[in-house]
């Protein structure tokens, strides 16, 4: 069958396979990587394609030599791959390429078995007694201390060694399909310069969630462990993954206390200072907490930082952070928002000192959600959106002013100019009509030609 695209699709697909260097002959315990694969594993960031792309650009470890070219299949193999030794990792600035073939699990220890969560519970740990001790009705509504607390943060750091991958500068990391990084985080954190492509990032789960009784009228849950964190790192480009919790979502864990046990933080947070991050094609589903820009409402080393370009992904069956904003000019365009089901909170979160810029993506709302519902005021004071559509439920596609559509339910009104314009786009924006037919086909893992 032959398939015809509109001219802009065309466009869109054809931004796909940037050239990339040369290919070396390379070498590796778990055996070679295939000559077309490394040549795809060594491309760079596309010019002009976001804010990764400001500067220097984003070439991540294109420049590896022949030995710095690894097919890995375990979590031992990745973090060899990636320094030999996790606690110092994230420091080597050695060019390296690294294609995952299969699914790695953070819980995978030394000898190959998966690890539970009792194998890293601190011995004076349960969460039986956690439980017992903490609860509202016996300790009041005041944060937990005690030796409780302090082996849950005890058993907090063993999982952190065990899950937390550190990554380095100048890396790039590319999966095969079907590639899976699962019970982990990827950590880049003081390391520029890193690529990630073609990975599905499954259930980052918490063994440990901290009971925090003043978060909110009521208290939460809170959660440790992102999907992906970038912290104090510029020029990362975070391309055609997909972010789930898989079979262990959020809305199936227990209520205790009144909450529900979280044991999930984001999917990918840009925090700490990090800056000039480019995420495209990624698709993130039925996930709660997605994407933090800034970490605080501290005005000090955010201001003029978390520069980030959002284009062609896919927010899908998600409830908040889409992302949320601090301080940071965040370039979001040709995003697909498919957005159903009990919980959902809002979209872009307009935060302290944010300067967000909203152009030509496409909202398709399930029930009870509506346009006055996308924006959310976190403390900010102006957000730009133009050429943006919105298809309600039961509804056609309209264009809609997510500006106005808030102001006309809510106090304060948000002002409508960032104070800025994106100059750094690669290709065709889209006309937001196409959005959904573009982002639907082509974001997430396993669409690029691996």
């Amino acid at each position: 069958m032959r398939h015809r695209f509109p001219g802009a699709a065309l466009v869109a697909l054809s931004l796909l396979v940037t050239p990339g260097a040369a290919a070396a002959a390379p070498a590796d315990a778990a055996g070679p990587v295939p000559r077309p694969v490394e040549r795809f594993a060594r491309q760079t960031l596309p010019a002009g394609d976001g804010w990764a792309a400001d500067g220097v650009g984003t070439t991540g470890g294109s420049a590896a030599a022949a030995d710095q070219v690894h097919l890995v299949r375990t979590r031992a193999e990745l973090v060899d791959a990636l320094g030999g030794d996790n606690a110092t990792n994230r420091t080597n600035a050695t060019p390296k390429v690294i294609v995952v073939d299969g699914v790695i699990d953070g819980f995978e220890a030394a000898d190959g078995s998966l690890l539970g969560c009792a194998d890293l519970a601190d011995p004076e740990y349960s969460q039986a007694a956690y439980l017992a001790a903490y609860d509202p009705a016996v300790w009041g509504m005041v944060p937990p201390t005690g030796p409780l607390e302090a082996a849950r943060v005890r058993s907090v750091a063993n999982q952190t060694k065990q899950t937390q991958i550190n990554v380095g500068p100048n890396t790039t990391i590319v999966g095969l399909r079907g590639a899976t990084l699962t019970g982990l985080t990827l950590m880049i954190d003081t390391a520029n310069n890193v690529i990630l492509r073609n990975l599905t990032f499954d259930d980052a789960r918490d063994c440990f969630p901290a009971w925090s009784p003043t978060d909110g009228a009521t208290g939460n849950w809170n959660s440790q462990y992102d999907q992906v964190s970038v912290r104090r790192s510029e020029h990362v480009w975070v391309d055609h993954n997909t972010f789930t919790d898989g079979d262990n979502p959020d809305s199936a864990q227990p209520v205790y206390f009144g909450r529900p046990y979280q044991v999930h933080d984001g999917s990918l947070d840009i925090t700490h200072t990090a800056s000039l991050v480019t995420a495209s094609y990624n698709r993130f589903v039925g996930r709660d907490k997605l994407m933090l820009i800034g970490s605080s409402n501290t005005v000090g080393p955010d201001v003029g930082r978390l520069k980030v370009t959002l284009h062609h992904n896919m927010f899908d069956r998600v409830l908040q952070r889409l992302p949320r904003v601090r301080f940071g000019q965040v370039d979001v365009y040709n995003n697909w928002y498919r957005l159903s089901g009990e919980g959902f909170e809002y979209a872009v979160g307009v935060g302290v000192q944010s300067a967000a810029y909203v152009e030509n993506n496409h909202f398709t709302l399930g029930a009870g959600i509506a346009a006055e519902d996308l924006l959310y005021d976190w403390g900010g004071t102006a957000v730009t959106t133009r050429g943006n559509w919105v298809r309600a439920d039961g509804d056609r596609a309209r264009p809609v002013d997510l500006v106005a559509a808030y102001n006309a339910t809510h106090d304060p009104d948000l002002g409508t100019d960032a104070g800025w314009t994106p100059a750094l786009r690669h290709g065709q924006v889209l006309p937001a009509p196409l959005v959904p037919l573009v982002v639907g086909a082509l974001a997430g893992a396993n669409r690029l030609p691996l």
